[in-house]
């Protein structure tokens, strides 16, 4: 996390990390057409033409707070293919939160376990301990056949320590629930440290709230999930 007190703002960086297909670039779509548009900039997409990501994606999201700081989010997806190891790596540098799509697929089991334990060995080769930086776990693409079920997805969530979220990225559904769990708990990690009312003039309640207060409806999209 970047504080500039001449400046008045504050950056977090979030990654959102997974296997291929598994739904992140979608979640970062779909926040762009749900939070208010003076807030969002240009959401940069780097992809091949099998709609697959060839470096990272970008969305910028900026709040300005009542007390004149502005909160800047920088939100990353890392690519999935094997051959962009090193650059997801490189993505993950400096990242205040991580956000793991994983496939809810059981075909999908192994590269959710492979991406994940790969996550955690990335981190800590950035010097950043993967059990001190805060972590969701979405499991995305509820709507397709042949996927977990809420019983198992329960039972994952009392074996770990991340909070988990259904959803499916592609109707907008538990896209900003997990944004907002993850600088939940991004904030209370920062509050350990500072006192965020005395730095920025507001809780981590209101910082909050004025990032997702303005949500928009989502335009309708295909009945099923397709991978990005």
């Amino acid at each position: 996390m970047q504080f500039n007190s001449s400046q008045r703002e504050i950056t977090i960086k979030v990654v959102y990390y997974g296997p291929p297909l598994s739904g992140k670039t979608t979640n970062l779509q779909a926040l762009h057409k749900l939070l208010d548009p003076s807030q969002t900039g240009h959401l940069t997409v780097l992809d091949t033409a099998d709609d697959r990501t060839l470096f990272f994606d970008l969305l910028p999201v900026t709040t300005q707070l009542a007390s004149g700081f502005s909160v800047k989010l920088k939100l990353f997806t890392v690519p999935g293919q094997v051959i962009h190891t090193a650059t997801r790596r490189i993505v993950l540098a400096g990242a205040d939160g991580v956000a793991f799509i994983a496939d809810s697929q059981r075909s999908q089991s192994r590269a959710n376990n492979e991406f994940w334990h790969g996550m955690r060995t990335h981190l800590k080769e950035n010097g950043l301990d993967p059990d001190a930086t805060p972590t969701v776990i979405q499991f995305n693409k509820r709507d397709l056949p042949e996927v977990r079920s809420d019983a198992e997805l329960a039972e994952i969530r009392s074996r770990g320590k991340e909070p988990i979220y259904p959803a499916v990225a592609i109707r907008g559904e538990g896209v900003v629930e997990t944004l907002r769990g993850l600088l939940d708990l991004v904030l209370k990690a920062w509050s350990q440290h500072y006192e965020v009312r005395r730095h920025l003039g507001c809780s981590p309640d209101e910082l909050i709230a004025s990032i997702f207060g303005h949500l928009r409806p989502l335009p309708p999209e295909p009945p099923t999930s397709k991978g990005t």
